[in-house]
């Protein structure tokens, strides 16, 4: 390939690929093993002792896997990635790395609901607290952050209402506090933002998403954007401190801009073991060789849907940064200018029972609890993925009793609308 930079649909299909050096197959094999054979005891120790990159155990590293992770690295401007079994696997993975007992994430009252509950509840077993700042203002991240903070933690497109983070602002309020802003990219793909043009330091991913595509497989991945410096002070002691299970060696020294991503292998996946499958990564990597055809269709096809509903008598309100009149529309035309995402809420006329009863009556739409796939798909956030909330907690994540969550797909427009007008009809006004 030339000395230019490639663009970003080239980049989805060749990032990370050659043609198998021993077969000559274009695609990236499945290396479906466990483990893998050293030349000698000298290069067995190296590669335990990291002064060699390489393969021994499919937990830690698989060449299938390795072509992924580059190819989402190269996507969104990073140094380094680690592919993992799933986007909570990645999260595990990325607050291990930079907690300790008593410390806290300042996090985006905006998230996905599972989000939301593993850092309320599940995340209290490892000593790790939360604090919660209001989406769209950042003051509100400033204000929460105190000694025992060790990062900020946002969306960029927020699940389930599609709003859009001013990244940019809570960078600096990340950066004035030394450390490190998160941002899950997994609604808006890096074909619709790259948080680490806008001062984001680490970008997770849930790859079952949009990434893939296909709803077929799970996937997560961490992506080291290579501007935090760890050795700045003493609150990320894995990266900073003398590491005995490596001999003493100082990750943060040793590997600079790639080193969050290597403690997150070395330090994390190696002991807690959530890796991603060669099979699933397989997928993954198709999956993400159409992601800008399929983002675009996505986008046009959900602003269609949003218009129509926004003209409905059964409709209360449309929550879309796409359209025109959404008060994110501004910061949609900043950090996602090719398309606001294919997921947004509605406010069905007659609360929680009508949204139940709007849910049974479609006819295309699956009712199931996922976002991404090529089909369009539905849910009710109040009575299913936000379910364990209390009332008022549903409500601060855009999950109220009367919200409808679409993530709308790549069929064609007018069979989407036709269904949702049917279903519309069957809810009293």
């Amino acid at each position: 390939m030339s000395e230019t930079t490639p663009g970003f649909n080239t980049l989805s299909i060749h990032a990370g690929a050659q043609p198998d050096p021993t077969t000559g197959a274009r695609s990236t094999p499945i290396y479906q093993t466990t483990a893998f054979v050293f030349e000698d005891v000298d290069h067995a120790a190296n590669l335990f002792g990291l002064q060699a990159f390489g393969n021994i155990y499919t937990r830690i590293t698989n060449p299938t896997t390795a072509v992924l992770e580059e190819r989402v690295a190269k996507l969104e401007g990073g140094t380094a990635a680690l592919a993992v079994a799933s986007g909570h696997s990645g999260q595990l993975l990325t607050f291990h790395t930079l907690m300790q007992p008593g410390c806290n994430i300042v996090a985006s009252k905006r998230l996905y609901g599972g989000s939301i509950n593993q850092l309320n509840h599940s995340f209290k077993s490892f000593g790790w607290e939360v604090k919660w700042a209001e989406a769209n203002d950042p003051q509100s991240f400033a204000d929460a952050i105190d000694e025992n903070t060790r990062c900020v933690f946002i969306e960029s497109l927020a699940n389930p209402g599609g709003v859009i983070m001013d990244i940019a602002a809570i960078s600096k309020v990340a950066k004035a506090a030394g450390v490190p802003l998160i941002v899950d990219n997994t609604m808006a793909t890096p074909y619709l933002c790259q948080p680490i043009q806008h001062g984001a330091d680490i970008v997770l991913h849930s790859l079952t998403k949009f990434m893939g595509g296909h709803g077929n497989s799970m996937g997560g991945a961490i992506v080291d954007a290579g501007t935090f410096d760890w050795m700045a002070s003493d609150k990320f002691p894995l990266l900073s401190t003398p590491r005995p299970e490596y001999n003493d060696m100082v990750l943060g020294t040793t590997f600079g801009t790639m080193a969050f991503a290597i403690c997150c292998r070395v330090l994390g996946l190696r002991d807690l073991g959530p890796a991603i499958s060669p099979q699933n990564a397989f997928y993954l990597l198709n999956g993400i060789e159409t992601l800008a055809l399929r983002m675009q269709r996505h986008c046009d096809n959900a602003l269609a849907v949003a218009r129509f509903l926004q003209n409905h008598e059964a409709v209360e309100w449309v929550s879309y940064a796409g359209l025109e009149t959404d008060p994110y529309h501004a910061l949609q035309q900043k950090y996602c200018p090719n398309g606001a995402g294919a997921v947004f809420t509605f406010g069905v006329k007659g609360g929680y029972d009508a949204g139940v009863q709007l849910v049974k009556s479609v006819e295309l739409f699956s009712h199931l609890a996922n976002i991404g796939d090529t089909r369009s798909l539905i849910i009710h956030p109040a009575s299913t993925t936000h379910r364990q909330l209390t009332d008022a907690q549903k409500t601060a994540a855009g999950a109220g009793p009367d919200v409808i969550r679409l993530s709308i797909g790549i069929e064609d427009a007018k069979d989407i609308i036709a269904d949702l007008e049917q279903a519309l009809a069957k809810v009293p006004v």
